[in-house]
């Protein structure tokens, strides 16, 4: 129906409205019903397919452009929306009870949202998921730049690009079976370290090759990286959403907006300094899985007077295991 550009931007905020339901929702469900190890486990799943539907997104798009033009991406769009609508409406239960619902108000909500905002441990791996997807974003923004231009891959691009894919839903995936076994802590702490030791090895490189290191060089660190990423994205949001059960759906609103809103000013940034060189999406890796660090060693300081709920709360988790 749009009959001009900002008519079609104003459709696409509607649209953005919406999908943040479901991006909000969706961890709240997971909430609702796991914790925990067994959250981390559904949430590597979840994250798997989360991650991969923007790299694949933009080839499907480019078929659907291809074959049947532009005005086709909407309707595309339209009927997704409705599938999913009556595949969510016909399949998926209530995971509130009764007895945990509260009713509306806006005193409540405000109550809500400063306790998810004052508790140490949701905001620091929120922060930290920020950092990580950032520096993922800062790869899509510069990807076709990097590989299509600066290494003229040409029309070979979507392939290098999928097989990058491969490695972050591979790693997701395989999250879903190593955190039940190693726990979220440890594997987020070894990723992260992971990340940042090879990102600041393969920074000397770059420089060493004046930004243009060799091809397999920089696939092979992005096929290690973005391994990393993937163990990364479901336990950071279980570690987020751990502490809020009983308010999941704001604490999910608001750990799923702040996460977005940091790595979408950072994944920018890092886009915008592309000169020619891989040396800023690689410098941002480095820094960034270095804040990310950081900002999960925060969330695990517990304050003076908190050890013993903190030991209770690990002895639950572990007796949940067993």
């Amino acid at each position: 129906m749009a009959r001009s550009f900002p008519l079609i931007l104003a459709g696409r905020f509607l649209q953005g409205v919406g999908v943040a339901g479901p991006r909000t929702i969706t961890l709240a469900l997971v909430r609702d019903k796991f914790e925990g190890r067994e959250m981390a486990r559904v949430m590597s799943l979840i994250m798997g397919v989360f991650i991969l539907v923007p790299i694949v997104a933009p080839a499907l798009g480019q078929m659907v452009l291809a074959v049947l033009g532009w005005r086709a991406i909407f309707g595309v769009d339209l009927a997704m929306g409705l599938f999913a609508f009556v595949w969510f409406a016909a399949r998926q239960d209530e995971t509130l009870p009764v007895t945990r619902r509260m009713p509306f108000s806006l005193r409540r909500s405000a109550a809500a949202a400063r306790e998810v905002l004052t508790n140490r441990r949701s905001i620091g791996y929120t922060v930290a998921s920020g950092y990580v997807f950032g520096a993922f974003l800062g790869y899509l923004t510069s990807a076709q730049q990097i590989l299509q231009q600066q290494y003229a891959l040409g029309t070979q691009f979507p392939l290098y690009f999928a097989l990058l894919a491969v490695a972050i839903g591979g790693a997701s995936f395989l999250n879903a079976h190593l955190v039940v076994r190693y726990g979220m802590r440890a594997l987020t702490t070894w990723s992260l370290r992971g990340i940042c030791a090879v990102s600041i090895g393969f920074t000397a490189i770059a420089v060493i090759a004046d930004g243009h290191p060799p091809l397999w060089m920089l696939m092979t660190y992005f096929m290690v990286s973005f391994f990393g990423i993937g163990l990364l994205f479901g336990n950071l949001n279980a570690l987020a959403m751990q502490p809020l059960g009983h308010i999941a759906g704001t604490g999910a609103a608001i750990v799923g907006a702040t996460s977005m809103l940091i790595s979408l000013a950072l994944g920018t940034w890092i886009g915008q300094s592309y000169n020619g060189t891989v040396l800023p999406l690689v410098v941002g890796f480095a820094v960034l899985s270095a804040c990310s660090i950081v900002a999960a060693w925060w969330a695990e300081l517990v304050p003076p007077g908190h050890e013993s709920v903190s030991v209770q709360r690990n002895d639950i988790e572990t007796t949940r295991l067993g």
